[in-house]
């Protein structure tokens, strides 16, 4: 069973000033994850220069420096350490649709950024949020996918794979998300079990699961049998499974109780059992 733990998963740790990016990496080595799937966030000198770009002070195109390069050096070595591989990266912060097209164009140029941080960490994928209004009119879709299709042609020449996530914006609705990877050649999505429109959880797991290249599986709290009470995850498992997916199981754990490392355990443990009852 291949599992990650999305870094979002420590964002209180992180916000606390008591994780890293190094931290991470031994965490998951820790919590038995296979692979890394760190939140750009965790990535803090790279993160925090994503502001110069959005500030419009980079006249350049948004290079990393040669102390960009070094710092990624040791999180790259400190992975191979521990034994993990990068798997996807989720960048927030440079998503496809901006009203402006400046702003659209200071995110196409922190995309860039991230592509490279990807292929010197040796990532294989990158999610980019679509961004928009939930009700995606055309004119928008239009700039969705245009601006996929120009992303992904650059991604493909450094290896990388790039995803969306149903997330915010109109990827909280199945149709939608549908509807951008039917027209969008290449793109793949990173299916989290949570982020659906109010009612339409079950929904979006049926109509996206064989679109499916990496997963988020949420949990927020367990009862005495350790089962997520909110909702039936392990069906999601049995969907994604039915539909041959063959990726990595990841945890976004979001626990109410702020316990992290608890329900990172919680969360395993239950993805485990899903997949042995099918046989996995």
């Amino acid at each position: 069973m291949r599992l990650s733990i999305g870094g979002y998963s420590f964002h209180r740790l992180l916000e606390a000033g008591r994780q890293d990016m190094f931290r991470y990496i031994r965490d998951c080595k820790e919590l038995g994850a296979t692979q890394l799937d760190p939140w750009n966030a965790q990535l803090a000198p790279i993160r925090d220069a994503d502001q110069v770009v959005h500030a419009g002070s980079d006249p350049g195109h948004a290079q990393l420096t040669a102390q960009d390069d070094a710092y990624l050096m040791r999180v790259r070595e400190a992975a191979e350490e521990a034994g993990l591989p990068f798997g996807c990266i989720a960048v927030d912060g440079a998503h496809i649709y901006e009203p402006d097209p400046a702003a659209r164009d200071a995110n196409r140029r922190l995309a860039d950024r991230w592509l490279e941080v990807a292929r010197i960490l040796g990532a294989p994928q990158v999610r980019i949020d679509a961004g928009g209004p939930e009700d995606l009119p055309d004119d928008v879709f239009a700039i969705i996918v245009a601006g996929y299709r120009d992303l992904i042609a650059r991604a493909a020449a450094k290896g990388i794979e790039i995803l969306m996530e149903n997330h915010w914006g109109p990827s909280v609705i199945p149709e939608n998300v549908v509807r951008v990877l039917d027209a969008v050649e290449g793109l793949g999505l990173l299916l989290d079990s949570n982020n659906w429109a109010p009612g339409m959880t079950e929904r979006g797991w049926e109509l996206c699961a064989k679109y499916a290249r990496s997963t988020h599986f949420k949990t927020f709290s367990f009862d005495d049998q350790g089962n997520e009470p909110s909702v039936d995850l392990p069906r999601a498992v049995r969907l994604l499974v039915e539909a041959g997916y063959d990726g990595c199981w990841g945890i976004e754990s979001c626990p109410t109780d702020g316990d992290e490392y608890g329900a990172v355990r919680k969360t395993a443990a239950l993805l485990k059992r899903a997949l042995a009852a099918l046989g996995k």
